[in-house]
């Protein structure tokens, strides 16, 4: 068997080595260069004038840039000019604009793998949201001087970054002075400008986060989880005791305060415990949304959310998105009509108004400063393309007039209003341009890209396909959506790939991908078609975007693997089509993609000639069953023997005696979502059942492959297993 460390060893004849470099220099362009792109994300805008700030991802080397209206040229700020894996996450402007504050290290994609929080949530109970424990510093340089996550300010007008202290979640206070963010537990604050050491504002019991300033900055909201409760905490002095909202038997959280800063909006779930329930059936979560007075801590509930499936707590971006707004109105996210919808309810009470109806969901989703507008991205339009697509959309907090302002082949996510409230800024993109801050009139007008000139010369934007939409039904009739990329041309059939999304809750999209670890996957996709493959890439049922009962179906997962269904659909649409070769039919993907992988090639080598599994889950009773095979008290839930049992006919290493088809396996060893043992584990099966199987270990990084060149070794790794198996000697 072969096995590779990063790029060291490759792993195929000298034959074959001469074949895959002569296809090399006939192809249109390479792997480097259409992941060349700079990836931006973290937009954010100052509550004041017209000042935007992100991050530019420019091939591992992570800075921050700055624009300003009414030219917004873009100027890069800070000088971090080595790929050295660091993220730069958290992202926000002083409201007077003058300061832009960041995290630097951690991996924060992780410990958000949502299949392996889904098997948490319903095997433990709860779902705790923004209240992990730290993040763990990364080191893939393998540096013997050890990395931090630490936070930063720096002048918008330019100047050295200023360390302010280790940490996470800083936020600013609306005074512009300083800075409160969460270190060991505690919330701690420091002079923005770094002038004095940072300090803890107070102790107290519990894992303090999510602080939140009110809108004078004298006082500080802020969530104490301790365990299996949680409060909101309202900080006011030195020699004012922490005043509880409502203390109670129950967890809440996500504290925001009304504009007046007399009120606190926050969301109340029951605590844990009560008598076991059955592991396989979907049941209701339950939650409500509560006021409290920011001065006696009296509270009172004004909503109840339906106590029904759709009812339960949202699990897209930024869950419940609760927000207070203006003219009297509280916004937040619902699922509750089978689509997650915005709606808004009165301060006081009574019943929600419905801001968004239609069959399309709304996530990204902002507050103007003037707390007038919701900004959001949604898969809404004109067009039956749209479904698979992100426009950017507006809709006032207290009408149901929701507007579509990026319609078209256009897409757009994160949008943001600038402070003067007269610019609409987002991240955009379509099929052949890859994503760039972008910004146009509030009141709509044409958009205009910034920082195009980031984008290398040698971008091969006139070589990459327009993918087309792709509908099939699944065997127990689920309609499923897929994007086909496919070059023109060519004599004979060609071998073809499946791509499976991680996650799973994801949705690809008609263009590129507003999450950089997806939109990696687009280019490989766009980089395959190039090279004579038709490529599939399937959105399969636990993904969002097509409704409710598509993002949480039955039997899904740890629990039946039904979304398989899915993918073997998309084998035989493709079986079906006139130029693809049904004996050559590959499959790739990461994370639950992976899973997906393995479970193709272990249950169905006889469709899937070949695979390259990227961190997958092999084992589901392996890598979650501590809480079904482990107790703290004598009852346990009631179908615990058939959950286990469940679980593991739905793991690719139950059908082990099936495999027959090679497969690639890839895995970095500082992975925080999807333990590396999985697929330590699998290696041992594959290699006592003498399936063929080449291994490619990424030492140090994590499971976002935080530096640049770990993301060329994988994708190029990818890319020649699956040209070398399906492409060669046939």
């Amino acid at each position: 068997m072969c096995h590779r460390v990063l790029a060291g060893v490759l792993c195929f004849t000298l034959a074959a080595g001469a074949a895959a470099a002569q296809r090399a220099s006939d192809a249109s362009f390479t792997f480097r260069q259409v992941r060349s792109y700079p990836f931006p994300n973290e937009l954010t805008a100052a509550a004041t004038g017209a000042r935007l700030s992100w991050v530019f991802n420019e091939q591992g080397q992570r800075n921050i840039y700055v624009a300003e209206g009414p030219d917004f040229t873009a100027r890069r700020l800070t000088q971090y000019m080595q790929d050295d894996g660091q993220e730069l996450s958290s992202v926000s402007l002083s409201a007077d604009g003058r300061w832009v504050v960041y995290v630097r290290g951690g991996d924060h994609g992780s410990n958000w793998d949502d299949h392996l929080r889904r098997w948490v949530v319903y095997v433990r109970g709860g779902d705790h949201g923004s209240n992990w424990d730290d993040h763990l510093p990364v080191n893939v340089t393998h540096s013997p001087t050890p990395s931090k996550v630490q936070i930063f300010s720096v002048p918008f007008d330019g100047g050295e970054p200023v360390v302010l202290g280790d940490g996470e979640e800083p936020v600013i206070s609306p005074r512009s002075d300083l800075v409160a963010f969460r270190k060991n537990r505690q919330i701690w604050t420091a002079p923005i400008d770094g002038s004095e050491e940072a300090e803890t504002l107070f102790s107290t019991s519990g894992n303090n986060s999510d602080p939140r300033w009110s809108p004078d900055g004298s006082r500080l909201a802020f969530v104490s989880n301790r365990g299996d409760h949680s409060f909101i905490g309202v900080y006011t002095d030195e020699s004012t005791p922490i005043l509880w909202l409502d203390p109670s038997f129950t967890r809440d959280r996500s504290p925001r305060w009304s504009p007046e800063g007399d009120r606190i909006v926050f969301v109340r779930q029951p605590g844990s415990g009560g008598a076991p329930d059955s592991l396989l059936a979907r049941r209701h979560n339950p939650w409500e949304i509560w006021t409290a007075d920011a001065t006696s801590g009296e509270a009172q509930r004004i909503w109840q959310a339906p106590e029904t499936l759709e009812g339960s707590v949202p699990r897209t971006h930024g869950g419940t998105n609760l927000h207070w707004a203006a003219r009297g109105r509280i916004a937040f996210l619902s699922y509750q009509d089978g689509w997650p919808h915005l709606y808004s309810i009165d301060a006081g009470g009574g019943d929600p108004m419905l801001l968004t109806p239609g069959d399309y969901m709304a996530e990204h989703i902002s507050l103007s400063h003037d707390g007038r507008w919701l900004m959001f991205t949604a898969n809404a339009g004109d067009d039956r393309f749209d479904i698979d697509r992100r426009h950017v959309v507006r809709v006032p907090v207290d009408q149901a007039a929701a507007e579509v302002m990026t319609p078209g082949a256009e897409l757009g996510w994160y949008p943001v209003i600038t402070g003067d409230g007269a610019t609409l800024a987002y991240i955009g993109a379509n099929t052949q341009r890859p994503p760039l801050p972008t910004v146009m009139p509030f009141d709509g007008g044409a958009a205009r890209q910034l920082a195009i000139d980031r984008i290398p010369d040698d971008f091969p934007t006139e070589y990459l396909v327009t993918p087309t939409q792709v509908i099939f039904q699944a065997s127990d009739g689920v309609t499923v959506h897929a994007q086909q990329f496919e070059q023109g041309g060519g004599a004979g059939t060609k071998p073809a790939v499946i791509f499976v999304h991680g996650g799973p809750p994801r949705q690809m999209l008609l263009g590129w991908h507003y999450s950089d670890y997806y939109s990696n996957a687009y280019a490989v996709n766009q980089y395959l078609a190039s090279r004579g493959f038709v490529v599939l890439s399937v959105n399969f049922r636990l993904g969002i975007g097509y409704g409710y009962e598509f993002h949480q179906p039955p039997n899904s997962g740890w629990r039946g693997a039904a979304e398989y269904l899915d993918v073997l659909a998309a084998a035989e649409y493709l079986r079906n089509l006139p130029q693809v070769d049904g004996e050559r039919i590959g499959i790739y993907g990461g994370s639950y993609g992976g899973f997906l992988t393995a479970l193709a090639l272990a249950r169905n080598s006889d469709l899937f000639a070949a695979g390259v599994d990227v961190h997958g889950v092999h084992d589901w009773t392996a890598e979650r069953a501590r809480g079904l095979t482990t107790r703290d008290q004598y009852e346990m839930a009631p179908d615990v023997s058939n959950a286990l049992e469940v679980a593991w006919v739905s793991s690719p290493v139950s059908s082990m005696s099936m495999w027959t088809s090679p497969v690639l396996v890839v895995h970095a060893d500082d992975d925080r979502n999807v333990r590396f043992n999985q697929s330590t584990d699998l290696v041992r099966r594959l290699e006592a059942h003498g399936v063929e199987y080449e291994t490619l270990l990424i030492p140090g990084d994590t499971h976002h492959f935080m530096r640049y060149t770990n993301v060329l070794a994988v994708y190029e790794a990818a890319v020649e297993f699956l040209e070398r198996k399906l492409m060669e000697g046939w």
